[in-house]
């Protein structure tokens, strides 16, 4: 199961918080899936000749879990099985980090699904956004909320398909292949912004 956090609604929809959202799209696109049907609190589509679930959660992000939770549950796969993709503060616009497992750094979504699943023991493909200028969490979630610069929106064409070449090579050849190939500066094939 392939989960993209970010917010529901059209306000939300160009902000840095949702890229996990765009990135999860462009695959289901490249694999001809709607993601579409209403469904655990989410947005979904299948593709049953991969046996992929993509789903895009409508709850916000700080109450992913329950979603995340109630798919996971229904189609009973397990916690090993879900990967989610979200945006990273942590790490610099162009930059992805594979890893599995780990605190929810921060994240509200990712810490909301660590939760409602009561474990931290699933694959996180994080997508570097950069940090605001200014120290603090208001500053912090102004600028997740907020929409790319200019030279950020440059790029974001660019992380959206290096994202979506990651899900496909650990689709194809497995989450560790992914991390060798994609854990590191240059991989997304765009310059870094701090």
């Amino acid at each position: 199961m392939i989960v993209g956090l970010g917010n529901p609604e059209a306000d939300y929809a160009d902000t840095r918080h949702n890229l996990g959202f765009a990135c999860v799209h462009e695959l289901a696109r490249r694999m001809g899936v709607e993601v579409e049907r209403k469904r655990w609190q989410s947005l979904v589509g299948r593709s049953d000749e991969r046996g992929v679930w993509f789903v895009l959660p409508q709850t916000y992000m700080n109450l992913s879990g329950q979603a995340v939770a109630k798919a996971l549950r229904d189609t009973n796969l397990t916690v090993e099985q879900l990967w989610v993709v979200h945006d990273e503060l942590d790490l610099p616009l162009c930059r992805m980090r594979i890893r599995r497992g780990g605190s929810g750094a921060g994240h509200n979504g990712v810490l909301s699904i660590i939760s409602a699943l009561g474990t931290p023991d699933f694959v996180r493909f994080r997508v570097g956004i950069g940090k605001p200028a200014r120290k603090g969490s208001q500053a912090g979630r102004h600028y997740v909320l907020g929409r790319f610069t200019k030279a950020e929106a440059e790029r974001v064409p660019k992380i959206v398909d290096g994202v979506a070449d990651a899900l496909e090579v650990a689709l194809e050849a497995g989450i560790e292949r992914a991390m060798d190939r994609f854990n590191r500066a240059g991989a997304l094939g765009c310059e870094e912004l701090p």
